[in-house]
């Protein structure tokens, strides 16, 4: 992993391991993941649908339902306040865990439609957030605390706004406020889970900027899920990279776009569309992805990976994680020494 100064960690993910356990059988969602996130810094986590990404992310903040999920290995690190918390250890409904949520790692989802309440005001939900936090002694504090974020994400007068409900918000308001909510208690982490889905290219530039220039205010750090490469390559500090349940490479944004290592990194970057260079046939990675329920022994790859070394990518161990140069990490038997 990343020699990162501890002083400026916030969280760190040691051999994340999270399951579902189905009648017809166990789901590998998360199968092994490490990750460090740095305040102030911008980490994206891309790779296909399917991959473990929002899976990794609801771990963290402890949202996995159980049954069928469970967290069965690993280390979930938050540093705050010269203390080191382990949020594996904490259960997800007590205080402590709930305080967390919200306090010190919010969370932009997937779909605004759908993390709002349909019979309550956008205010009355940002208020109540202010308010089971404690970061406002009355409601009427939490309610101009609640408009000024409204402001601040560039929703326009918020002070009529602020009664209105979600579906009368279009989708990229929704997402302000989404915004606006995960920002109301100044966590030290915010989650972005696709922050972009379904909006259109100017409201997702929009949207990106915002998050920049908030980031740039209270020197947050942001986990930025997405499978768009153009916003990651565009906000991201560092890029993992992941792959049916596991990291298969790490590094620096410009590592990962100018040198990526792994076939996988290498089979995405193929399936760009260039808008600059040569019109040229776009080059998919072939093969389907194998089933979590029944994952293969040694590379979870090498079924669809064109340098295959049969015995050695498939060989039933672990794969070695080999760090290239500083800071730049991958999964793969074609830089060891194998």
């Amino acid at each position: 992993m990343p020699e990162d100064n501890t002083e400026d960690l916030i969280l760190e993910i040691k051999n994340l391991k999270t399951h579902f356990t189905l009648d017809t059988g166990t789901i590998r969602a998360v199968d092994g993941v490490d990750l460090t996130i740095s305040r102030g810094k911008t980490l994206g986590v891309i790779g296909e649908s399917g991959c473990g990404k929002s899976v990794t992310a609801h771990s963290i903040l402890r949202l996995i339902p159980s049954p069928p999920g469970k967290i069965v290995d690993g280390e979930i690190l938050l540093y705050r306040d010269g203390e080191v918390i382990d949020l594996t250890k904490l259960k997800p409904t007590e205080e402590a865990m709930r305080n967390i949520r919200g306090d010190d790692i919010g969370m932009i989802f997937q779909e605004p439609m759908t993390s709002f309440g349909p019979l309550h005001t956008i205010g009355e939900q940002i208020t109540e957030t202010i308010l089971i936090h404690k970061k406002a002694a009355d409601k009427s504090e939490a309610s101009d605390q609640a408009i000024d974020l409204l402001r601040q994400v560039g929703i326009p007068n918020p002070e009529q706004r602020i009664d209105a409900y979600p579906h009368e918000f279009s989708g990229g308001m929704r997402q302000r406020a989404m915004i606006a909510m995960a920002l109301c208690c100044s966590p030290m982490l915010l989650i972005a889970d696709e922050p972009t889905t379904s909006l259109d290219v100017t409201i997702e530039a929009q949207i990106l900027e915002l998050l920049t220039d908030l980031q740039a205010q209270t020197g947050m750090a942001i986990m930025l899920i997405s499978h768009n490469l153009a916003v990651v390559s565009e906000m991201a500090d560092d890029i993992a990279v992941m792959y049916l349940g596991k990291r298969v490479e790490f590094g620096t944004t410009d590592a990962i776009f100018d040198n990526p290592l792994h076939p996988y990194t290498q089979g995405l970057w193929r399936s760009i569309p260039s808008v600059d260079g040569p019109l040229e046939k776009l080059v998919p990675i072939p093969g389907v992805v194998p089933s979590p329920r029944d994952l293969p022994p040694g590379c979870v790859f090498a079924s669809r990976c064109s340098e295959f070394m049969p015995g050695i990518c498939d060989a039933p161990k672990p794969v070695p994680i080999i760090e290239t140069e500083p800071n730049h990490f991958v999964a793969c038997y074609l830089y060891g020494n194998e």
